[in-house]
């Protein structure tokens, strides 16, 4: 597979996902305290097309902060894009932004990944430096408690609610907002959360009073537990992200959490994974199973 820019059909700009524990290649450097891999890495990112660089060491940038630190420093030194923290820990955040260098990023702001409605204490890092927001929709705050967002109009609302809250409160640029959608495994979607991800983002990016904001979504949880091939012979994990996307940026999804070397332009009408995905967005219950398997079983 050939590497890419950001640039695309959709336009679509690529934070690079790749530095998290999560990916076993990454793991193995953060264990090996592996500062030249970790600056190959974030290079190799940068030179695919990101425009920033998703940035999470897992447990270990809570439990030590001088190896974090000492990361953020050699990534910086690597590469010039800004970077996007992503720690729901405020402690943590902190330490991350007091150690961002904008210097080195050409004045960029750094990115707060991770605040939401339920985590609203977060707005406080605001007073560190001037950053822009990340700002998770599938949770809201009802009556003192966290809510899970099931609907489209749940998401959208919460999202519209705390994205003109920052601007109100915390002088933000909606233009400094990212608002993420849920993207849900399809294997565990019984319930239609992606049907309900692609609607919100059809109501945020039509919505004149967030004209300007940004929406994205984690797409690499799409294919999660599925086989590596399509009943056709693709690579299926990565034809499902497409469809999502050919499907969501012409409704206004406009930044991807992803590997900027994989390819994100738009499946053609008639692509067998792409077809099959729509049927399974407007299926619920067993019935979203039974056509799953349609998609990796050939006959």
């Amino acid at each position: 597979m050939t590497e890419q820019t950001a640039a695309s059909p959709h336009r679509l700009s690529i934070i690079g996902d790749r530095i998290n524990p999560g990916f076993k290649s990454t793991r193995a450097l953060l264990e090996a305290n592996d500062m030249a891999g970790l600056q190959a890495l974030a290079i190799r990112q940068v030179e695919a097309g990101a425009i920033a660089l998703d940035f999470t060491l897992g447990p270990r940038g809570r439990a030590d902060p001088r190896f974090l630190v000492e990361a953020i420093a050699a990534v910086q030194a690597a590469v010039d894009a800004p970077l996007c923290f992503d720690y729901p820990d405020a402690a943590v955040q902190e330490d991350c932004l007091k150690a961002y260098d904008a210097g080195r990023a050409r004045g960029r702001k750094p990115i707060i990944n991770s605040l939401a409605e339920t985590r609203w204490e977060m707005t406080q890092l605001l007073r560190i430096r001037p950053c822009r927001v990340m700002l998770m929709a599938s949770e809201r705050l009802e009556n003192g408690a966290g809510k899970p967002n099931r609907t489209a109009s749940e998401i959208a609302a919460t999202a519209k609610r705390a994205a003109l809250r920052l601007v109100r409160e915390h002088g933000l640029a909606l233009e400094d907002v990212i608002i993420d959608v849920s993207v849900s495994a399809l294997i565990a979607d019984t319930v239609g959360l992606n049907r309900a991800a692609l609607e919100a983002i059809r109501s945020i990016g039509s919505d004149p009073d967030l004209n300007g904001v940004h929406i994205s979504g984690g797409i690499t949880n799409l294919g999660q537990q599925l086989p590596a091939k399509a009943a056709d012979g693709s690579d299926l994990k990565r034809q499902l992200e497409r469809a999502f996307v050919t499907l969501a940026a012409p409704l206004g999804l406009d930044t991807l959490l992803a590997t900027p070397w994989h390819l994100y332009q738009p499946l053609p009408e008639g692509n067998f994974v792409l077809e099959q995905f729509k049927r399974i967005l407007q299926l619920s219950g067993t019935d979203v199973m039974r056509q799953l398997r349609k998609l990796y079983r050939p006959g």
